[in-house]
């Protein structure tokens, strides 16, 4: 009688785990730290909403701009390298942009951030596939629910900065020195090596999970819609996200008259519910699914949401915003990995393509909500949030189904 001997992944797999997760958790944090401040920098720069919306627009009209370059600049320098350069340089202008006199400042720093951050959203989801892959199982929701509490730890710095009376300077350069530190660590322990490199699974016994799927040799006229249809996923997944970025605070304080500490509880909700979504969502899709999930989800985020507009509460939109950042959570990082492994695409293109097509939320979301917000309300502007899960709804079947 033999017995299969289940067997660890290596301890620099390990380390490197762990040092992605430290990457995703700077990359959240550092724009979250800013985040909150947005209303005190829209009134002291005396601009309206539709202004405001273009201004911020800056940060995804950068990533835009930038993205497509990422997959060059990882090929050249090594993912873990280019995610810790953009750390740095993202810290940078985000503390421009918060030191700000004027508008045109403000939107260039937030051009220059979101560059820098699509460099090293491209580069830390590269570098932890490969760490995936090294797994020989799926651990890229941890790092994407590692995002999360960033995220959520950068608003609450925000607010705490805020309640304490600490100025935007000193605050947005203890943030970036902080996290560009902890970026600067991690890098130590990242994966050596070409991005070319095969990573060799876990060896693991007879009874653990099937290994993950690989990549299909051929490709196919439905190579093309499924791809443009996980782009309509993530791309929705980032609407909402943009939704409690740009618009949450601010909604809660202009429109719903909250303290400018409670108004930052809107956002911190969303990435909250998000990071729970994340840390279940694995479990969630090897039971039911892929498919079932993020349709299950986008229900959640339009029906929460919905109702939270449809009767305006300072509690019920908070609840509202935590039900949207739950409905999406699993959207990006499914959308991600499925499009790395669509047939006929080289290493990295579908991810590339994916990451720099879904930031179009992120560019079109400010400017549009800003419109609708000063030709109506900030409430019907927050329409695009269940508008959103609809689109979900209607992508999810190109997504995989439950394994039988």
């Amino acid at each position: 009688m033999t017995v299969d001997v289940l067997r660890r992944p290596a301890l620099a797999d390990r380390r490197a785990r762990v040092a992605v997760a430290v990457l995703f958790f700077t990359n959240g944090a550092l724009f979250a730290n800013l985040l909150p401040r947005y209303p005190q920098i829209k009134a002291d720069l005396g601009i309206g909403n539709a202004a405001y919306g273009l201004a911020v627009a800056a940060f995804p009209a950068g990533a835009i701009t930038a993205g497509l370059a990422a997959g060059v600049l990882v090929r050249r320098f090594g993912s873990a390298r280019v995610a810790v350069g953009g750390t740095l340089l993202t810290g940078a202008g985000i503390l421009a942009a918060g030191l700000a006199n004027s508008v045109a400042v403000f939107a260039g720093a937030l051009f220059l951030a979101g560059a820098m951050d699509a460099f090293t959203d491209v580069a830390q989801n590269a570098h932890g596939l490969r760490v995936q892959r090294r797994y020989g199982r799926s651990i890229i929701n941890s790092f994407h629910a590692i995002w999360s509490v960033g995220a959520v730890t950068g608003g609450s710095m925000a607010a705490a900065a805020i309640a304490l009376g600490v100025s935007r300077g000193p605050h947005l350069l203890f943030s970036a020195v902080v996290f560009a530190v902890a970026a600067c660590v991690a890098l130590r322990h990242c994966l050596p090596g070409p991005e070319t490199e095969a990573e060799p699974a876990v060896e693991t016994g007879a009874e653990d999970r099937a290994p993950l799927p690989t990549r299909a040799p051929a490709a196919g006229p439905r190579t093309g819609w499924v791809l443009a249809a996980l782009v309509l996923i993530a791309t929705a997944g980032t609407l909402v996200e943009d939704a409690g970025m740009s618009w949450a605070t601010l909604y809660l304080s202009d429109s719903l008259h909250a303290t400018a500490a409670l108004a930052a509880s809107g956002y911190v909700a969303l990435v909250g519910a998000q990071f729970v979504g994340r840390i279940v969502g694995d479990r969630l899709v090897d039971r039911f699914g892929q498919r079932a999930v993020a349709r299950s989800g986008a229900l959640i985020a339009a029906v929460g949401m919905g109702l939270a507009l449809a009767v305006p509460t300072v509690p019920g939109t908070v609840l509202g915003f935590a039900a949207a950042g739950f409905g999406v959570a699993t959207l990006v990082p499914a959308a991600m990995h499925e499009a790395d492994e669509l047939p006929g695409l080289k290493p990295g293109s579908g991810l590339t393509l994916v990451s720099w097509l879904m930031r179009l939320g992120f560019l079109l979301s400010p400017p549009v909500v800003g419109l609708v917000a000063d030709a109506t309300s900030l409430r019907v502007g927050l329409l695009v949030v269940p508008l959103a899960g609809l689109l979900v709804l209607l992508c999810a079947g190109v997504l995989q189904p439950r394994r039988r």
